[in-house]
């Protein structure tokens, strides 16, 4: 299905998901839906990539816990990473990535009575990047120190603390500030230094210094990018999570009326096997998907099961936020009866106080798609695209089909991650790397592969860092799969 055809069939999505985020105000039981200003608590942030040692809370008295895709952000929430990096995504396909060893709270998540957002961000320690649209009226802060900037549409910057300074480097656009000697503009490839200890005047440098995560962030915001152009076909910028649908799957018509499956997804897979409950104090328990796609699909429209096709999603009815039970009932008749399938229920308790805030469901085990070597990626029957890089590998409809009849389908792979200066290769590196389809292009160049602890730089040839190529790390899941989950053991890889 082309973009064209798909954002068509998506057309409501684009209108409900902004109306929706406005009924949630009913919907959600939140303990403070409004401020004192009138405006309401409830977003729709999203955890949208989760790479090694991540870890979350939601409220001071509670432990961090292990962290995954797709699980909400709400106002409080806190993010800290180790060995590990993660991506967050707004409503308007605005995005912060926070790199590791990083501490980022979230002060400020509100909804104006008009409907645009209020954000305020507060890195704590560590680096993060945070890229803005070029329109929609949404107003965006960045706190650190004592400091707080409010950042225009169309920023892209990169923030790091080290020790007492803050290094501000704007990427693109411009940042205005306040100072004690008057107004202050950091100009794209400029940096600022701050000392977050003091009120006084930035150092304002002419160079631009890269940072090792540089091309993980530039690809990261390239993919939301595009994204919020092509939404721009459904009239309305809050085509949320749509991206993600558009690229790991496609709307189809076997018989119970057009529905979207995801690849990788045979008529024994279902939606419902694997995920988490994730209790949200005043709302109660939340249901989280680990896949690539599984935000929309869980919190809007409705899932049904096609016999000799299986479960597929269409789209229809209001936004479900934080209270999402209801999309995980099946119909009662017609084409969702005799499936077989047993819909998970929540826990029947609030947990308790040093208690997981999260209940991880595994009724099969999870099939993850992933490198099977350092020149291939090996698409598995069943993962659903889970363990699927998004976007770099090209269309994956024929690698669907090839994984649905043969159980396995490969491609020729490299590995691109960052050089680094004294010719070695640390783990942030390693996190920030990216897959790419086809040989490397450093081969033609008379260059050697590279691998960790190995000098040199560009493309590289090298396995997955630890955590880093599984999505569903950390959340008490299974590990990968060895093959298909249904059809017997695994196959030989079939080359393409």
């Amino acid at each position: 299905m082309t973009k064209r055809i798909f954002f068509r069939a998506l057309a409501s999505l684009s209108v409900l998901l902004l109306a929706g985020a406005m009924q949630a105000q009913t919907t959600d039981a939140n303990t403070s839906t409004t401020s004192a200003q009138g405006n309401s608590k409830v977003r729709i942030v999203r955890l949208s990539e989760v790479k090694g040692e991540v870890r979350i809370k939601h409220e001071d008295d509670r432990a961090f816990e292990s962290a995954m895709a797709n699980l909400p952000i709400v106002e409080g929430s806190r993010l800290r990473t180790g060995t590990g990096v993660a991506e967050v995504e707004f409503e308007d396909n605005s995005t912060l990535r926070i790199g590791p060893d990083s501490i980022v709270a979230f002060p400020q998540l509100e909804r104006m009575p008009s409907g645009k957002t209020a954000s305020t961000v507060q890195l704590v320690q560590g680096i993060v990047y945070v890229s803005l649209l070029k329109s929609g009226g949404n107003q965006f802060a960045l706190k650190f120190g004592d400091r707080n900037l409010d950042l225009q549409p169309a920023t892209h910057i990169r923030l790091q603390i080290d020790g007492a300074d803050a290094r501000l480097a704007v990427l693109d656009g411009a940042v205005n500030m306040d100072s004690p000697a008057g107004p202050v503009t950091v100009a794209k490839k400029k940096t600022a230094t701050f000392n977050i200890t003091s009120q006084g005047q930035p150092t304002i440098a002419k160079d631009f210094t890269p940072s090792e995560l540089d091309s993980w962030d530039h690809d990261a915001a390239a993919y939301h990018s595009r994204v919020a152009s092509n939404s721009m076909m459904s009239s309305s910028p809050y085509t949320y999570g749509t991206n993600d649908m558009m690229y790991y799957g496609s709307f189809m018509d076997a018989g119970c009326g057009s529905m979207w499956r995801p690849y990788f997804a045979s008529a024994g897979w279902d939606p419902f096997s694997n995920g988490a409950w994730a209790w949200y104090p005043g709302a109660g328990y939340s249901w989280v998907s680990p896949y690539p796609w599984g935000w929309t699909p869980y919190h809007f429209g409705s899932w049904s099961y096609c016999a000799g096709s299986g479960w597929g999603w269409m789209p229809g009815g209001a936004w479900s936020g934080l209270n999402n039970v209801a999309i995980l009932t099946p119909p009662s008749s017609g084409s969702g009866s005799g499936s077989g399938i047993v819909v998970p229920h929540p826990p029947v308790h609030a947990p308790r106080l040093g208690e997981p805030t999260r209940t991880a469901v595994n009724e099969k085990p999870l099939v993850h798609s992933g490198l099977s070597s350092t020149e291939r990626f090996q698409f598995r029957k069943d993962s659903a695209g889970m363990g699927v890089p998004r976007e770099t590998l090209g269309r994956l409809d024929k690698f669907s089909h090839k994984a649905d009849n043969r159980g396995i389908a490969s491609t020729p792979v490299f590995v691109a991650s960052p050089g680094s200066a004294n010719g070695r290769m640390n783990n942030s590196e390693t996190l920030g790397s990216s897959i790419h389809r086809g040989p490397d292009p450093s081969y033609g160049m008379g260059a050697q592969p590279t691998y960790p602890g190995m000098g040199g730089g560009g493309g590289s040839r090298m396995g997955p860092a630890p955590g880093a190529m599984h999505p569903g790390a950390g959340v008490n899941m299974p590990a990968p799969s060895g093959g298909p989950s249904s059809g017997g053991g695994a196959r030989p890889a079939q080359h393409n």
